[in-house]
């Protein structure tokens, strides 16, 4: 069956079955009032919707056409598809009494999640946030034969991770890598993983939407980075479908499945994939030296909207990235690239602006800051030697930028919540004499200051503000301003390691009373925790 006749049957069976379907719907529900209240039966007698097999002929040839063809992905990928299942260590303190002992039993957390077959050498490809911090790896094949995994490279930036197995060779069936750059809107897209736990599942829909940029690491420092030219679709994709694929209707993976939009922690229909265009970057590199050298400019910014553009004294219809801070010492501060220094009120909100805009990089055109790292991601290495064309006080000029490696560390420790029993939703870091001091506090002030909020998670919900403001610290650029967690349930948090613990002693819908510091105010923040899911 031809490619092409496989979009016209998804299309046609969609437009054709649409009555259809709604017709059963309906007589479903008036079933079940009949059943309840026989005489409304004869009062009102639905006409019975034709069933499947009452379809033309040439109907009836369609939808079995696009059976096939999902059953062909499905019998020639899935075995390719593996479950991954983890053990992390819980960490309950040094010293603790346990039941009346003196020594604490280990103690720990499970989770799993999906991959797949890279290579017939034994490699398997996951999310990096499947296998964090886990003591224990094991993959289970379709056969349910289930082996030990080590790990070969990790890189957090693109959420990748490379496991090596060791395995028959009938087991190891690679999967056929497709070509991101290529998906479009509208294009049909099938995820396979294993969501809750339920092995090998496939679900169907289309890709939604393109360029997506997901939140990936965030540093040590509080620099946050972003996953660009990620995949949107409407596929179903659920808790453990991280890590497996999605896939075109050539049965090619154009997208490694990694994170979902839901207020309720379950499928909505907003699913998100890792490009293939990244994986085909990052995972031999992960393969050969274990880890992959991100190129980094050393900018933050964010894309020039008419506003900004007026209040700079540009053309409003001037599009591009408007450069916001410029790392100290990075690629951009050694090429003379500038950022924003001054501040205008839009909207009620502070504005910085003044910085460079870039609108070109390498001669393609930048109308969003997107743009830039999307073409970063796609087409460059670190030690690249690029040109970005930029506007400096209304004037255009070439800049060349020798780009460097992204920065990894720094000098505080990261809550990750990785090996929490319950879910937050933060991001933060311990907080230092240099940060107290930058955000005006004591200087002996001790805590965790928040920098990052996941979307409608616990803390969202509960009202908690990461932070906003970049500040130099000894070199190294940070974000202040957020708040500041001081006590859980009055119990004091000294630094990040406290709330790690106490999140692993948590139940997962525990009630909890946050201390918090804000604007050096103390205030108390209730909290309902949610169970973790991976």
């Amino acid at each position: 069956m031809s490619k092409r006749w496989v979009i016209v049957a998804v299309a046609a069976v969609f437009a054709l079955m649409a009555l259809p379907v709604m017709g059963a719907i309906v007589w479903a529900a008036v079933d079940g009032v009949q059943a309840l209240a026989p005489a409304a039966q004869a009062a009102a007698t639905p006409t019975p919707s034709r069933a499947p097999a009452d379809l033309p002929p040439e109907q009836m040839d369609t939808l079995i056409a696009l059976e096939g063809a999902l059953q062909s992905i499905y019998d020639n990928v899935g075995p390719s598809i593996v479950y991954i299942e983890v053990r992390q260590r819980v960490s309950v303190g040094a010293g603790s009494f346990f039941f009346g002992q003196p020594e604490v039993p280990d103690q720990f957390s499970y989770g799993s999640g999906s991959g797949f077959v890279w290579d017939t050498e034994g490699h398997i490809v996951t999310n990096n946030h499947v296998i964090e911090d886990a003591e224990r790896i094991r993959v289970r094949f379709t056969d349910g034969t289930v082996v030990e995994a080590t790990v070969v490279g990790t890189d957090p930036d693109s959420d990748l991770a490379v496991l090596q197995v060791e395995a028959d060779g009938d087991l190891l069936r690679p999967v056929t890598m497709g070509d991101s750059t290529q998906v479009r809107v509208g294009q049909l897209a099938v995820a396979i993983g294993n969501p809750f736990s339920l092995d090998n599942t496939m679900t169907v829909g289309f890709v939604s939407a393109l360029g997506r940029s997901l939140p990936a690491a965030t540093e040590e420092d509080g620099t946050s980075f972003s996953i660009p030219d990620i995949i949107q679709t409407d596929a179903p994709i659920n808790p453990g479908n991280s890590g497996g694929v999605l896939l075109n209707r050539s049965q090619e993976v154009i997208g490694v499945t990694t994170a979902i939009i839901s207020p309720v922690r379950a499928s909505s229909g907003v699913g998100f994939a890792v490009p293939a265009a990244t994986v085909l970057k990052v995972v031999p590199s992960l393969i050969e030296t274990g880890d992959y050298a991100d190129p980094w400019v050393g900018i933050s910014g964010t894309t020039l909207t008419s506003e900004l553009a007026e209040a700079m004294g540009l053309d409003e219809d001037q599009r591009g990235g408007l450069i916001i801070d410029v790392t100290p010492g990075g690629p951009a501060d050694e090429a003379g690239l500038q950022g924003s220094a001054r501040t205008v009120t839009i909207d009620g909100e502070e504005r910085r602006i003044g910085g460079d805009v870039i609108v070109a990089i390498e001669g393609d055109d930048v109308r969003e800051f997107d743009d830039l790292i999307a073409y970063l991601s796609r087409h460059t290495y670190a030690g690249d030697r690029i040109t970005l064309t930029v506007l400096r006080d209304g004037e255009q000029i070439d800049v060349p930028v020798t780009l460097g490696e992204r920065p990894s560390g720094g000098l505080l420790t990261r809550t990750t919540e990785a090996t929490a029993g319950a879910y937050l939703g933060i991001t933060g870091v311990t907080l230092t004499p240099e940060l107290a001091t930058a955000m005006r506090l004591e200087e002996e002030q001790a805590g965790v200051l928040v920098q990052q909020i996941a979307a409608n998670s616990p803390a969202d919900r509960a009202g908690l503000r990461g932070s906003f403001r970049p500040v130099i610290v000894n070199g190294q650029r940070f974000l202040i301003g957020g708040d500041v967690i001081v006590a859980w349930d009055g119990d004091a948090i000294e630094d990040a390691a406290d709330l790690e613990q106490a999140l692993a002693e948590a139940g997962s819908e525990d009630e909890v009373t946050l201390t918090i510091l804000r604007n050096g105010v103390e205030r108390e923040v209730e909290v309902t925790l949610e169970p973790r899911s991976r």
